[in-house]
């Protein structure tokens, strides 16, 4: 019920979705501040680095997701791409973002976040730059979300589609899931299952 609130709240009362944004970022903060201080992540792929999205430009972060194909945008939408709601997000505190940086070059070689609300729950999602699959990325990125989520004490969900192998095979390697419920469109909202 909660999910389907949201999704109606974002696509159809855009300043009624950032009001209950804003305020969930303060209650967030208040709430889990203390916990994500000091955090250090432990399992990061050779030859990555974990930034937080705070860290790096919008514009770096808006010529990134113009760089995937259409087709990366079919089942991968949980927010608009341009700079004004990328810098909305890094002043969040409530979206926990994360940009997965390739070493060698500097390049943004993945994305990934978890939306958390002030009572408890996270949602994550991830995204692996066109140039960057089939290296285990997905679930690398997976693992680190559910490293942070489940330190700080959130249960943490997702929703993935059937028809998105590459995204579905990503959510089941990472994790232990539950089938909250399927959803139109071949779609299952999961919670994911700490270890």
């Amino acid at each position: 019920m909660l999910y389907r609130i949201a999704h109606i709240l974002k696509d159809k009362l855009i300043w009624l979705w950032n009001v209950v944004e804003w305020i969930n970022s303060v209650l967030f903060s208040l709430i889990y501040i203390k916990r994500l201080k000091g955090f250090a992540f432990s399992f990061i792929p050779e030859g990555y680095e974990i930034v937080p999205l705070k860290n790096i430009s919008a514009e770096k972060m808006v010529a990134f997701f113009n760089h995937q194909p259409d087709e990366a945008y079919t089942y991968f939408h949980p927010h608009s791409f341009d700079v004004k709601s990328i810098g909305r997000l890094q002043g969040n505190k409530a979206f926990l973002g994360y940009v997965l940086l390739d070493k060698t070059n500097g390049n943004i070689a993945g994305y990934c976040f978890n939306r958390c609300f002030f009572h408890g729950l996270g949602f994550r999602g991830r995204m692996v730059d066109i140039d960057y699959r089939g290296k285990g990325l997905g679930i690398a990125m997976n693992k680190i979300l559910n490293e942070v989520g489940f330190g700080i004490g959130l249960r943490l969900f997702e929703t993935v589609s059937k028809d998105n192998l590459a995204s579905y095979r990503s959510a089941l390697s990472a994790s232990n899931v539950r089938v909250v419920k399927e959803l139109p469109n071949n779609e299952l909202y999961l919670e994911i299952i700490k270890d």
